[in-house]
């Protein structure tokens, strides 16, 4: 099948691992295998078979049983949030269609009730003629990483920490435009120029994008410069220079 079936023959699922994809460390005979909640979790879709199969920590990551739940497509899903499942398959899908390679943050819910943040990465793997065999990735539990606070407030500080870098960005541009008018009245270099801003901006108490602003909207004509902040650039270029 060319995507990941929503299976509904439950005994063609592979409960073991393919032998491409043997986990490192196997467990020894009569070794206990631990079903304790793990940070990351891996798992295969072989995209021939339409069946999953899921490591040890992809039923602990999910807080699920391995006796009592069979990996599969609607079993990777029915526990994500509505909005994230669409997201997911189509992911998936085009991992399949397109060996397009995916990396998902989605929002679960445990059967306990409690909700967790995963990141949900996909590797197509490719046959000798290029052709998608199987998806092969790990899901990793990003909870406990992710910023306090609810998800409006997360979405808020990021629209906050978006804007500042708005605003840096275009502090930066302004300091570099009146770098290039202070460069051009004295024939200065990139340093020199800078470091007149931040002399200007010291002895007039004024910020460094404020002073640069001021320059720039200066040469431009549509506003006359602060007598303190002429005083000094007088000193570095000739009067005739200055509006």
């Amino acid at each position: 099948m060319s995507s990941p079936a929503l299976s509904r023959d439950r005994a063609s699922v592979r409960r073991t691992p393919p032998a491409a994809f043997t986990p490192t460390t196997a467990p020894r005979a009569g070794q206990q295998v631990t079903t304790q909640p793990s940070v990351a979790a891996r798992y295969r879709y072989d995209r021939r078979t339409s069946s999953w199969w899921w490591s040890p920590e992809m039923f602990a990551i999910q807080g699920l049983r391995p006796e009592a739940a069979t990996p599969s497509t609607e079993a990777m899903l029915a526990h994500q949030h509505p909005e994230d499942r669409a997201r997911t398959l189509a992911a998936l899908s085009a991992a399949c269609e397109e060996a397009r390679a995916f990396s998902l943050e989605i929002r679960y819910v445990r059967p306990d009730g409690a909700h967790r943040a995963f990141v949900f990465v996909g590797e197509p793997t490719l046959d000798a003629d290029g052709r998608v065999i199987a998806v092969d990735g790990l899901c990793l539990d990003i909870t406990e990483a992710r910023p306090p606070g609810s998800e409006s407030e997360r979405v808020l500080a990021l629209e906050t920490e978006v804007e500042q870098l708005r605003a840096a960005m275009a502090s930066r541009a302004a300091i570099e435009q009146a770098k290039g008018i202070l460069m051009l009245l004295t024939s200065c270099s990139d340093q020199a120029a800078f470091d007149l801003l931040t002399h200007i901006s010291s002895h007039t108490h004024r910020k460094v994008r404020d002073v640069a602003h001021a320059i720039t909207a200066s040469a431009s004509g549509s506003t006359k410069l602060a007598d303190d902040v002429c005083r000094i650039i007088r000193d570095a270029c000739p009067p005739a220079h200055l509006r």
